[in-house]
């Protein structure tokens, strides 16, 4: 089930990021950071009170121009309202209101989405009197808020709660089918490849609108097993991302993935694998998500044997965080291979369900405890090693002591498992302990 999105939208200045930093921090509220995305601060997981959710910080609107103030306000606050569940709507109590406010507040009306009117900068009980202009917008309630004190904030934060929804995927019925996220850059044919994937049987069941206006789920049957494709609006170069609409595509792709089980990273073959490539890639293994590399526009390719040698000595080098993916190399265009991922995601689905009984496990320990570190002439080894979840695999191991366990140990036991059982196209997570639980 995809996380539901809480947006922070406002002008510059009113507090937004005071707000985003304690709603992702106060009470250990933070989840963990979103990989290829934690330079920009733009999204991060957050829970309140057991709740988990995507917080979203959308940058101040600016001002300028008023064709290019109207411009870029409709265009940040209605993607931004577009992609969230609940929207905050902030303003400033200090600077009274604006007519930017009321730019924001007038597209705002438009939309179905819960928002709730926030008025920041108000520190105190006393100051709540700033609150007069603002009830003129016809919103309400409105909420005080001193985002630096946290005068408010629990109030806030439990309005914020309450209108959380409880599903989205389960939802719609589809959560038996599993999920598979075309994502990369723009234009590496990720359009292409799903049309390509639905017509060459030309069996698809049903079209479902996405959750944005630039990703459709479809659902189509291969050889009477059925998939929900989910077509994503590509990521973009930090170098290209001027407002938040072109940021948002990032929100989209991680939305995606996490909706999938499998994603699909798409590589322009004629390009090679880039930094924007990588960061994708990032974004796949921290959900956990199954992965299949595909190098398509291979019909382009003069010499495929060279090239085919040449991506996959980029591939070992650039993506060996994920060098457990499976490679296929397709012509989305003439829809050459396109169809052969079918087999490879039902492959990797088993691998991610499969199950490795506790005692096969224990021998494995007896072939890595000779390769465990003796820190103080006294050795480490493996006391107990099972398998605690699936989708993706997850294992925890007791050893006697952690100390002078390092990142290679760990390496190496993940390598291990893997030459024994495969687990090929899925990443497995691995939980070290010592024996007395820490």
């Amino acid at each position: 089930m995809a996380l539901p999105v809480v947006a922070i939208i406002g002008r510059p200045n009113v507090g937004k990021s005071t707000l985003f930093n304690r709603i992702t921090r106060t009470r250990s509220s933070i989840v963990d950071d979103r990989p290829g995305v934690t330079r920009d601060r733009l999204y991060r997981e957050a829970v309140w009170e057991g709740e988990r959710f995507l917080l979203a910080d959308t940058g101040g609107i600016q001002t300028g121009k008023t064709d290019e103030l109207l411009r870029q306000t409709r265009e940040q606050a209605l993607f931004a309202v577009e992609e969230a569940d609940i929207v905050i709507l902030l303003f400033d109590g200090k600077e009274g209101l604006t007519p930017l406010d009321r730019e924001i507040v007038d597209i705002i009306r438009k939309s179905p989405k819960k928002v709730l009117p926030v008025v920041n900068k108000i520190d105190e009980r006393r100051h709540e009197v700033r609150l007069s202009d603002f009830y003129s917008l016809g919103l309400e309630p409105l909420y005080p808020l001193s985002a630096i004190t946290g005068y408010g904030y629990t109030e806030l934060m439990d309005a914020v709660g309450e209108l959380l929804p409880g599903g989205t995927a389960e939802d719609t019925g589809k959560e038996d089918i599993p999920g598979i996220a075309v994502v990369g850059k723009p234009n590496v044919g990720k359009s292409t490849l799903v049309n390509a994937l639905l017509g060459k049987e030309r069996m698809i069941v049903s079209p479902v609108p996405g959750t944005t206006r630039d990703s459709v789920d479809s659902i189509c049957r291969y050889y009477g097993k059925e998939y929900l494709l989910i077509d994503t609006a590509g990521l973009r170069r930090r170098s290209r991302i001027h407002y938040s609409v072109e940021r948002f595509s990032v929100l989209r792709a991680l939305r995606s993935i996490e909706r999938s089980d499998i994603s699909l990273l798409l590589i322009d073959s004629t390009e090679g694998i880039t930094e924007q490539d990588q960061k994708i890639a990032s974004l796949i293994e921290g959900r956990g998500k199954g992965v299949i590399v595909i190098f398509n526009k291979w019909d382009l390719k003069e010499d495929p044997e060279r090239d085919y040698k040449r991506l996959v000595f980029q591939f070992q080098r650039k993506l060996r965080f994920i060098d457990y993916a499976r490679i296929l190399t397709v012509s989305a265009l003439s829809r050459k291979r396109v169809t052969k991922v079918f087999p490879i995601i039902e492959s990797i689905l088993q691998e991610r369900r499969k199950r490795i009984p506790t005692p096969e496990l224990n021998e494995i320990a007896k072939a890595i405890n000779p390769h465990l570190p003796s820190p103080s002439g006294r050795k480490r080894k493996i006391l107990y090693l099972a398998q605690t979840g699936i989708e993706p695999p997850r294992f925890t191991i007791f050893l006697n002591s952690l100390k002078g366990i390092k990142p290679e140990h760990h390496r190496f036991i993940e390598r291990t498992i893997r030459e024994r059982y495969g687990f090929e196209g899925t990443p497995i997570r691995i939980n070290l302990r010592a024996r007395s639980g820490r």
